[in-house]
């Protein structure tokens, strides 16, 4: 097997195998990078790359969003909002080439990350 077919299968292999809160945490690290790889395009003035970056950034954004189940949850409806603002913000980031949207985004989003991992951990350590 070639480098590139390893590394495909034990990606493959890592998420089909990872816990629920694993996985979470998995979206937001490529959340927290693909913001921060389209920031520093922006401020390169690489605006192809930060458009690719920013809109899978948009698309982690949007899958997030469509798990929330405001049923089960009472802070879901918070976290919906604050999607919806993240997503608002790096669309605008995105037509506006404005790295610093950008950076408020990856800013906010990386504590959040940070909560969810502590979450993950903690489950972990209990089951």
């Amino acid at each position: 097997m070639t480098s590139p077919a390893l590394r495909n299968r034990y990606l493959n292999d890592s998420v089909s195998t990872a816990s629920p809160g694993r996985l979470l945490v998995m979206l937001y690290d490529r959340l927290v990078l693909d913001v921060a790889q389209g920031e520093d395009a922006l401020r390169a003035g690489d605006r192809t790359t930060a458009g690719a970056k920013l809109m899978h950034a948009q698309e982690i954004i949007i899958e997030l969003r469509s798990t929330l189940d405001m049923e089960v949850w009472s802070g879901a409806a918070g976290l919906a909002a604050l999607y919806a603002w993240w997503l608002s913000e790096l669309i605008g980031a995105n037509v506006g080439a404005d790295p610093e949207r950008a950076r408020v985004v990856r800013e906010q989003i990386e504590p959040v990350r940070d909560a969810w991992r502590e979450a993950a951990t903690q489950e972990a350590a209990a089951g």
